[in-house]
């Protein structure tokens, strides 16, 4: 079967996150190399109060996980993560294979852009405030 690359979007019980944030964190990649796959990027995407209470929790870590995983191992995973009780909720994705580079550089914090200008056609370009303004009319009301 093919390998397919996932995007997979968690909310971690965040109490049990501040009390163990290796151990909550680390048991997804196992999950991941269990069934077989490969972890692109794994990373902490915030932490914030959620929109209504799951399973009693108000607040709820986000972690954020780019992973390669046969197409077939997909509804495991999906069983592994319903089974976990420090996962309150996930959603995969598929990802467009021509997007999977710059997604998952982004995530690893690298950048995929090109150079930024350099300080000589920087330079050249006229600074807002030179720029002609036209003047304010005021009306009497």
């Amino acid at each position: 079967m093919p390998q397919n690359v996932y995007e997979c979007l968690f909310i971690l019980d965040a109490n049990r996150y501040a009390r163990d944030p290796n151990g909550v964190s680390g048991a997804i990649p196992e999950m991941i190399q269990k069934l077989d796959g490969e972890v692109l990027a794994n990373r902490l995407w915030n932490e914030q109060r959620l929109a209504y209470p799951i399973r009693g929790q108000r607040k709820g870590t986000y972690w954020l996980t780019y992973f390669r995983l046969d197409s077939s191992r997909l509804s495991e995973f999906t069983r592994a993560c319903q089974l976990n009780d420090n996962i309150l909720r996930n959603l995969v994705l598929k990802v467009d294979p021509r997007l999977v580079d710059v997604l998952v550089s982004h995530a690893q914090g690298k950048s995929a852009e090109p150079e930024p200008e350099s300080a000589d056609t920087a330079s050249k370009e006229e600074p807002a405030a030179e720029q002609s303004e036209a003047p304010v009319e005021k009306t009497a009301e």
